[in-house]
């Protein structure tokens, strides 16, 4: 029924063709039909099998189910066929020894090989939507994003006291900055205070730590991480008391230059007002006299 079903067949037909299998009973069907085969009691009738046609091959005989079933499920492509083809009584899983041959991860159980009807394939899976990529046989790694998600890439990871680092990216395996190694394998801690790679101040103090490093001063001394030096914490704080002090006297310098320009704008403004009045009613001095005109006639 499951494999009717899977080539859209109407199986109610089938079944109403068929008859009961496991009943003793001669089928109605292929009677008829091998009476229409034989003779009329002529010397040398021949009865023609029962015949069934899959696949293009002819099948002729004994028909039992298994045979059928054998017969439709060698017609499919490898690893389309339903899951009916793949059952015990049809087919040996030869995923089942040795994981066929194929690559497997023991650790994240994860396996290459995918049985078939025919025998298996050794073909990369995908896992949780993330694809694995490789030949197959020696070889399947997981790529693309969410590939750290799964045994963490097939990448070194390790975790101490209570801080993990892992060498699980995008792009595959490399150790974090702080370690060296393959990546897959192995990272190994980088000691930057020996290889004097930080706190390289002369006054300064290097601790290294795991994955990283930690730099101090001594004798009341502070550590700059930006220009990598010791100070006073007595210089540190004048230097902070003369920074505030510079800024309060800068802000007073630019209220009062600010106020002394607005005065004197304001003050501009308000001559030039004056004198636009002013000049409306009285003539200024610049102007001088304003010549006469008229004509004198003597007689």
């Amino acid at each position: 029924m499951e494999l009717s079903s899977h080539l859209g067949l109407d199986h109610k037909a089938i079944d109403k063709c068929i008859g009961d299998p496991n009943a003793d009973e001669e089928n109605h069907v292929l009677k008829a039909e091998q009476d229409a085969q034989i003779g009329k009691g002529a010397r040398g009738d021949v009865t023609i099998l029962p015949t069934l046609v899959i696949n293009n091959r002819q099948y002729r005989g004994k028909l039992d189910k298994g045979a059928v079933l054998k017969a439709l499920c060698a017609g499919f492509q490898e690893t389309t066929e339903p899951a009916v083809c793949l059952s015990e009584d049809i087919q040996t899983n030869e995923c089942l020894e040795n994981n066929g041959g194929c690559w497997h991860d023991k650790a994240a159980n994860i396996s290459a090989c995918k049985d078939t009807f025919r025998g298996r394939v050794c073909e990369c899976p995908v896992v949780k939507g993330v694809k694995f990529v490789g030949d197959g046989y020696t070889h399947c790694e997981a790529s693309g994003s969410g590939r750290c998600e799964i045994n963490n890439g097939g990448c070194w990871k390790e975790t101490r006291n209570g801080r993990t680092h892992s060498a699980c990216t995008d792009g595959g395996c490399k150790c974090p900055d702080g370690f060296k190694g393959d990546g897959v394998h192995k990272c190994e801690d980088v000691d930057e205070c020996k290889e004097r790679t930080a706190c390289q101040c002369k006054e300064c103090k290097c601790n290294n730590t795991w994955g990283s490093y930690e730099c101090g001063c001594g004798g009341g001394f502070l550590y700059m991480k930006e220009h990598d030096t010791c100070i006073s914490k007595d210089a540190g704080a004048r230097v902070g008391w003369n920074f505030l002090w510079f800024l309060l006297f800068g802000l007073a310098a630019v209220g009062i230059a600010g106020y002394a320009v607005y005065k004197y704008r304001i003050r501009s403004y308000m001559d030039s007002e004056i004198r636009a009045i002013m000049a409306q009613y009285m003539p200024l001095d610049n102007q001088g006299e304003i010549p006469n005109h008229s004509h004198h006639i003597e007689m």
